[in-house]
């Protein structure tokens, strides 16, 4: 069975990464970034950038993945990613660490499963 980027990214999460690591590793190599300095670029976008709790790292990797993806026309990137924030919200409440991790008790979701839910969205735009 083929993993998903999602799954992909779930797996680099519960293996160490942080949520914006997790995301940008499922697919930096696809776009010609090494998974060493994809590792580097995300290190302190992690738990709401640097642990301030602000945009959920999911959020963040996404969004450098997008970059990578489609950074040679920015109007297109911007595009592509008010698309991914507006699912991504829809879906899971929020683009902000605090807020998602407020509602965790009732939605059942880890973070684990944002990243999941990033890379598989990220899949379906891109």
């Amino acid at each position: 069975m083929t993993m998903t980027k999602g799954d992909i990214a779930k797996n680099n999460f519960q293996n160490g990464c942080n949520c914006a690591q997790a995301v940008l590793l499922a697919f930096c190599e696809d776009y010609g970034m090494e998974k060493e300095t994809a590792l580097m670029v995300a290190a302190s976008f992690g738990s709401g950038m640097g642990g301030l709790r602000e945009t959920c790292g999911t959020v963040t990797g996404a969004n450098m993945v997008i970059g990578l993806a489609k950074g040679k026309n920015r109007m297109e990137a911007n595009k592509t990613f008010r698309e991914f924030a507006e699912r991504f919200k829809e879906k899971n409440g929020s683009l902000v660490c605090r807020e998602l991790l407020a509602t965790r008790v009732k939605t059942r979701l880890t973070c684990a499963d944002l990243c999941r839910d990033a890379g598989d969205l990220l899949e379906e735009l891109l």
